[in-house]
């Protein structure tokens, strides 16, 4: 299973991004093989938050992991790729990959984000 975390950086230290489409880098991390990918978000112009969720259904993850929420495009591009959002985590990707496996992080009810906050 491969879990998508928006990320300041492009390693497992790296802080979680509070922006979802606009993020700098995901981290694409595969539990399976215990590894990571990490992936340049090239967001440019309208419609970053579909155009994340399209990279990472292209990806192929199925929990994407954000430090604040998406917007309602992004919601309904990820929840039509079935990707499942765990959103408001706060500290490093490698921090939000081990509460993952702890099953400390559950989906989120209240993801939302009003109107364009991506801009």
């Amino acid at each position: 299973m491969k879990i998508g975390i928006a990320s300041l950086g492009n390693d497992m230290e790296s802080e979680i991004s509070d922006r979802f489409g606009r993020t700098p880098y995901f981290i694409i991390y595969d539990l399976d093989k215990d590894d990571f990918e990490a992936v340049i978000n090239e967001v440019g112009g309208g419609g970053a938050g579909v155009k994340a969720g399209m990279t990472l259904a292209s990806k192929g993850v199925e929990y994407m992991i954000t430090g604040g929420g998406v917007g309602p495009n992004a919601y309904e591009a990820l929840n039509s790729a079935g990707i499942k959002i765990i959103a408001h985590v706060k500290g490093t990707v490698n921090d939000a990959v081990e509460r993952f496996k702890k099953g400390e992080l559950e989906v989120s009810q209240e993801v939302l984000v009003e109107g364009k906050h991506e801009h």
